[in-house]
């Protein structure tokens, strides 16, 4: 993972809109200063933007957002030193770069685990129902023949070509084999949640596909999630992770009621408006802010 493709033209409108966001570094955090990072896909874009609209909102003078930031190495020294303040990330994957062999699979199980193995310096706040995480997703055909969960699927695999990333097979080939008895006719390789996933879906070309749960072209082309009834998938939940310290009460109470709102549904027509619409990016956070009554 991840994620969701960027295009350059919406890349420049956020850097545009953030100001001068590539400049600094130095004591974020210090002085009032608050520094939110992003990796350079445009949901994790769009969430920034959320975050600094939030702080400004809840009293904070000096907020920038500063894309993208690189990998997640480089986001947690960031964070370490404080030149980051905060980022927007997923609960699954935060949770397995520090611990890379935890069980956690649900939502609960998976903040839980994470409160505990965060190390001394970071914090999560409390964390969104809107998740962005894999799903297997089928035509309606197939689904009507009854396939609806992953259950279901698992003595159809031998049948059916399966279409995601090139690491599918890697990470997900032999434990979808012990949980669910599923071993596919053929793997290939597509691409991550994008425009060559869905073609080859809606051609027939496979039958099976991994995408993404924010995606808004499994509602476009009548696609149908099945149902993950063991939890393969682990939980990826957006949740804030902030360098302990650098916000004050309001400021975090800010950002959990932004939580509290965003929704996986939400999160959808997040992106749609900015990677289908192509709208400035701090117009789609203000108006989010705004419907949801979170903007002063």
């Amino acid at each position: 993972m991840k994620r969701l493709g960027v295009l350059v033209a919406g890349l420049a409108l956020l850097l545009s809109a953030c100001g001068n966001p590539l400049a600094g570094g130095g004591e974020g955090g210090a002085g009032g200063d608050i520094i939110i990072g992003a990796s350079d896909v445009g949901e994790s874009l769009l969430l920034a933007q959320i975050y600094a609209g939030t702080l400004r909102n809840a009293g904070a003078e000096n907020v920038t957002v500063r894309p993208p930031v690189g990998s997640r190495e480089v986001v947690v020294k960031a964070l370490q030193d404080k030149s980051l303040s905060l980022v927007p990330d997923y609960s699954g994957n935060l949770l397995r770069y520090f611990d890379k062999n935890t069980p956690a699979t649900t939502s609960a199980e998976v903040y839980a685990q994470l409160k505990q193995k965060l190390p001394a310096g970071f914090e999560v706040l409390e964390q969104a129902p809107a998740e962005d995480k894999d799903l297997l997703v089928v035509g309606k055909q197939l689904a009507d023949s009854g396939v609806r969960t992953f259950s279901q699927l698992g003595p159809r695999c031998k049948d059916l070509v399966m279409g995601g990333p090139g690491q599918w097979s890697s990470r997900w080939k032999d434990r979808i084999k012990q949980l669910y008895g599923c071993e596919f006719k053929e793997i290939r390789t597509t691409d991550t949640g994008g425009p060559v996933t869905v073609a080859a879906l809606r051609s027939g070309d496979v039958q099976v596909a991994d995408l993404f749960s924010t995606s808004a072209t499994i509602a476009a082309n009548g696609f149908v999630p099945l149902e993950d009834d063991k939890h393969m998938f682990p939980a990826q939940n957006i949740v804030p992770l902030v360098a302990k310290g650098v916000l004050n009460e309001r400021e975090t109470a800010a950002l959990n009621r932004v939580s509290a709102a965003l929704t996986t549904e939400e999160l959808i027509q997040l992106n749609v408006e900015f990677t289908g619409e192509k709208r400035n990016p701090q117009d789609i956070a203000d108006d989010f802010l705004a419907r949801n009554g979170l903007k002063s």
